[in-house]
This record gives C-alpha cells, sequence and structure tokens, in this order.
C-alpha cells in the first residue's frame, strides 16, 4: 500500500501547486487575470457563483438584474473552465437590489469591510440589518424573495451561489430532508472562520490559475456546501464519522492511483476519481487525504511535475509538448512555474540529466 508522501515531496507539491500560473491564451484572458490581481490589492468586489454545469449558465444576467450600475462588474472567471464555480468580481456602491427570487443558495463574504456601512436586507418578509465588517457572512436559502440596501460602498465583497443540485450531490453523506437548499437559515452579520477560508483560497485561484484549479474548485464547492447543511441548516444533517474518517482500502487506493498515472496527461475530475474509488466525491476526498497526507488535487499535480520531468530527460519529446501534457496553455508558463519550483528552466534541468 503507498505510503503518505513524504515531507520533501509534499512541499515539492505544493510549490508546484502554487507556481502553476496559467497565461491566458487570449488578450482578453490575459486583462481579466490583471483585473483580478489589482482589484484585489485595491479593494474592489468579489462574487463567486457555483454550478454544477459543464458551462455556468446565466450567471452574468443574474448579476446584471440583481446589481444597479453603481455595482460595477470588474472581471469573471466563466472563461477559466471550471466545472463547479464561476466569480465575478464587482465594485459595490451604495444601492439598492430590486426583489429577485433566487433558486440557488447565497453566500456574501466581506472580504474587506467598511464599518460605517450598514446592509438592509428583506428576505420572506425577514428583515434583518448588519454592519459590513471584514469578515462577515450573510446567508440565503435557495427559493425565496429578497432585496436589500447597502448605505455606503463596501470595497471588497465575495458572492457564492450554490446551486440546489450541489446539496443533491450529497445525498448519501447527510440525512438530507425534501429540498435541502431551502433548509439553509436566513443569517446576517455571521463568522465563520472555514466559509472565509475557502472563499479567501478561490480568491488566490482567480488571481493565479494552477492547472488542478478545476479539481481544487470541484472539492472547495462540496466542501462549503457541506459546511452549510452541518452548522446553518434547519435540516440538521450530519455526515457519519466513522464512513468519512477511515482511510481507503489498499484495493481502492491502488485502483485509484494507477487511474492517475495512466491518465495523468488527460484531464481528471474528483468525480472520476470518487466513481473509481466507489465513494462519493465529498467522502473520497477525504479518504484520499487520509491516506496520501495530501488532497487529490495536489497529488495530481505532483505526479505531472514528475512526469514532466521524466519527459525532460528522456529527451524525445519537445518543450511545448511537454508542457502541454503538464495541463499549461503555453511553453512560457511552463518554464515559469517549473523555474519557480526547481530553480532551473526547464532546459537547464535537462541538460543536467545528460
Amino acid at each position: 500500500m503507498p505510503g503518505r508522501v513524504t515531507p520533501a515531496p509534499y512541499a515539492l507539491a505544493l510549490r508546484w501547486a502554487a507556481s502553476c500560473a496559467v497565461d491566458t491564451p487570449t488578450s482578453a484572458r490575459h486583462h481579466l487575470t490583471t483585473a483580478i490581481y489589482w482589484s484585489a490589492k485595491r479593494g474592489r468586489v468579489l462574487v463567486i457563483t457555483l454550478r454544477l454545469r459543464k458551462k455556468p449558465v446565466g450567471l452574468l444576467k443574474y448579476g446584471v438584474r440583481k446589481y444597479p450600475a453603481t455595482s460595477a462588474l470588474l472581471a469573471s472567471s466563466a472563461s477559466l473552465g471550471w466545472s463547479t464555480l464561476s466569480a465575478e468580481l464587482r465594485a459595490h456602491g451604495a444601492c439598492e437590489t430590486p426583489t429577485i427570487v433566487a433558486q440557488h443558495v447565497e453566500i456574501c463574504l466581506v472580504i474587506a469591510g467598511n464599518k460605517n456601512s450598514l446592509v438592509r436586507r428583506n428576505e420572506a418578509g425577514l428583515r434583518q440589518e448588519a454592519i459590513a465588517n471584514t469578515g462577515a457572512i450573510w446567508l440565503s436559502p435557495a427559493g425565496v424573495s429578497k432585496n436589500m440596501v447597502i448605505n455606503a460602498p463596501v470595497p471588497q465583497t465575495m458572492h457564492l451561489y450554490l446551486p440546489a443540485t450541489l446539496f443533491d450531490q450529497l445525498e448519501h453523506d447527510f440525512n438530507l430532508p425534501v429540498a435541502p437548499a431551502r433548509t439553509i437559515r436566513h443569517l446576517a452579520g455571521i463568522r465563520d472562520n472555514v466559509i472565509e477560508q475557502i472563499g479567501r483560497s478561490i480568491i488566490s485561484e482567480l488571481d493565479n490559475p494552477t492547472p488542478v484549479a478545476r479539481m481544487y474548485v470541484e472539492t472547495a464547492s462540496l466542501m462549503l456546501a457541506a459546511r452549510l447543511l452541518q452548522k446553518h441548516s434547519d435540516a440538521e444533517a450530519y455526515t457519519s464519522l466513522e464512513s468519512s474518517t477511515h482511510d481507503l482500502d489498499r484495493n481502492r487506493l491502488r485502483h485509484v492511483l494507477e487511474y492517475v498515472a495512466a491518465n495523468i496527461k488527460n484531464n481528471i475530475t474528483l468525480t472520476d476519481l470518487a466513481a473509481i474509488a466507489g465513494y462519493s466525491p465529498f467522502h473520497f476526498a477525504r479518504k484520499f487525504t487520509l491516506a496520501m497526507g495530501i488532497p487529490p488535487h495536489s497529488y495530481i499535480s505532483r505526479m505531472r511535475l514528475e512526469n514532466a520531468m521524466a519527459e525532460l530527460a528522456s529527451g524525445k519529446l519537445p518543450l511545448a509538448e511537454i508542457a502541454h501534457n503538464a495541463h499549461f496553455s503555453s511553453q512560457a508558463s511552463f518554464t515559469r512555474a517549473f523555474h519557480r519550483v526547481t530553480g532551473m528552466t526547464p532546459k537547464e534541468y535537462q541538460r543536467r540529466r545528460r
């Protein structure tokens, strides 16, 4: 049975994952990535939307309908190709939103707050108000009408939208009632370190997208939905600790690792790996991390790095093809990421191995 990853490869894997910045193949997407970076530095607004679709549908229209002209759309992650999450970056000014019935659960997380900004919300007849301090969170269940008034600008806010199908995916992991997305509590100005941590990690992926960002986002969206069901739901959902804390058995783990090795050049999703192991994506992600010491997306990053090193050492493939096999959009972006991790360019590494 494969043992846990040793500290050195583990650190290398994390460095590799953090260094895999993908250059945008089009000038428009290049400007999008730049806008997100500088907006984060200058204190703008980030809107995150989670959906279980190949491509997020209707997110821009929803933002245009909900937010007035004083809430400017700065950037969107729709072009990043994430299958379970997309993002909008917005700068919110003082505004009043129209009344809208959303068919998803909404999370609002204040990244950079304003102690003078009071947010008043009318949701399904429930009136709430809270100061938009940094770290404050608003929760809204699916299927309710709502509107809000912001009396002063909020420098940086992230809105996350989770579709009902995301909660359905957790059906066998939790004791779920009918329409679980409607059981999330109406809460204003609360604190939740887990939600905040997940939100900020998603910002990091927006700033510097990695080749395994899609799998990371797939995992993060499930963790986010699970957190809501466990801590902020009237359904009193729970997960079995016994079923979620045991390591993968030897045979299942071997099948998963063999699949990764055989498909390292292809797109690998969390759902694919979970199906091979015979678990839900939620439980698989936890079990794999316990068994290997790192989450699935970090393991795949490590294996792609090792594969790239082997291809460089063989000298049989052009550098552009090696970069493509490692899921980089260009040879230049691969070279920069490789140098950050190893301290050498791919060419230098290749010369030393000969």
